[in-house]
């Protein structure tokens, strides 16, 4: 890849970015480049960076969606209920399958309405937002729940390293979950690299009219983002657990804001048809690096909110930018085309 290409892709000033403000945080501290906290930093991407992959996929369709938190926390709640109801003590993988599931489901409602109803879906998700919420604390009536099930406890207590720092004595380990985590960027990335279900996702977020004409499956595949967001939102959960050691209701208050913040920073429009799963991912470690670090920034934490406001205007702003400048690109051949044919006929 050329320079000329590489300046114009989305992700190389994300880098540039993370490298800059990397480099401040250790000139700032001296506490950045240390194990422990390249250890903790990498263990608080895998919950948002598994959202920010599923929700990566809605929005390059053309849709959003702001219920995937409370899929998660629904799911995250019925399965520790169902293990502490039933005593289960078998494989943790079950749980994960039976919140997957679960989470497929609620998603499954979320894309059915939209196809069906056509209704933005903004709405639609603002709607079972309440509605999961609602069932968790009136049906399940949860709102935490400190002492966990076996399986979930074994596989908190799991890890695949642990590191010290011999100046403070504290430990950092570095979470089995990590798997799931990469196992979701790679997924997602080969669907929509490499198969023809992700050229539809990206065709139907461009030009929904242009897909529908290109025989792409429109309403299908409006239903399998969203069901696909809600299976990786259940799994998300339960992943939340085994990384807390409990379950509370508000782990994921504000996610829906600071993921969306996350997908478009890393590059995709919010209008659809465009981004990777390579460039959210660094979108979440830009918005990680700012969130965990303000503090050593001598910045107040509870600015936080408006520093993610912010992101989410400029990256909506830098994406809007590229929309306007690619149509007068177009524009500008389709008139100088006309320009050529007009001398042509002329002589």
């Amino acid at each position: 890849m050329n320079m000329k290409k590489l300046l114009k892709r989305n992700e190389f000033y994300v880098i540039l970015i993370i490298v800059v403000l990397s480099l401040l945080i250790q000139m700032k501290s001296g506490q950045f480049f240390t194990a422990n906290n390249i250890v903790d930093l990498v263990r608080s991407l895998i919950v948002p960076g598994m959202m920010a992959a599923g929700l990566f996929m809605v929005i390059a369709s053309g849709n959003i969606d702001v219920s995937f938190p409370y899929t998660a926390m629904l799911c995250m709640f019925a399965v520790t209920k169902w293990f502490q109801t039933t005593g289960y003590d078998g494989p943790v993988i079950v749980g994960f399958l039976a919140a997957g599931l679960l989470g497929a489901f609620l998603g499954l409602i979320n894309g059915v309405l939209a196809a069906w109803l056509k209704l933005p879906t903004l709405i639609i998700t603002l709607g079972t937002c309440s509605i999961y919420l609602g069932f968790t604390q009136g049906v399940l009536k949860s709102s935490v729940i400190s002492a966990i099930p076996a399986p979930l406890s074994q596989m908190a207590s799991s890890s695949l390293f642990s590191v010290r720092s011999a100046s403070t004595g504290l430990g950092s380990s570095m979470p089995v979950s990590i798997f799931i985590l990469i196992a979701v960027l790679l997924l997602v990335g080969f669907i929509m690299k490499y198969t023809m279900l992700g050229r539809g996702i990206y065709a139907v977020g461009g030009d929904q009219v242009a897909a529908e004409r290109a025989g792409f499956p429109v309403a299908a595949i409006r239903i399998f983002v969203f069901t696909f967001m809600g299976f990786i939102g259940g799994i998300t959960g339960l992943t939340q657990v085994t990384l807390s050691g409990m379950c509370q209701i508000g782990f994921f208050d504000g996610y829906e804001m600071t993921i969306i913040a996350a997908v478009v920073l890393g590059g995709a429009s919010i209008a659809g048809g465009s981004g990777s799963v390579f460039g959210t991912f660094l979108g979440v470690l830009l918005m990680k690096l700012i969130s965990n670090n303000l503090i050593l920034l001598g910045i107040p934490t509870n600015w936080s909110k408006l520093m993610t406001g912010v992101l989410i205007i400029a990256g909506v702003s830098a994406s809007a930018y590229k929309m306007v400048a690619a149509e007068r690109k177009v524009t500008s051949n389709i008139l100088e085309g006309n320009k050529g044919e007009g001398a042509d006929t002329n002589e």
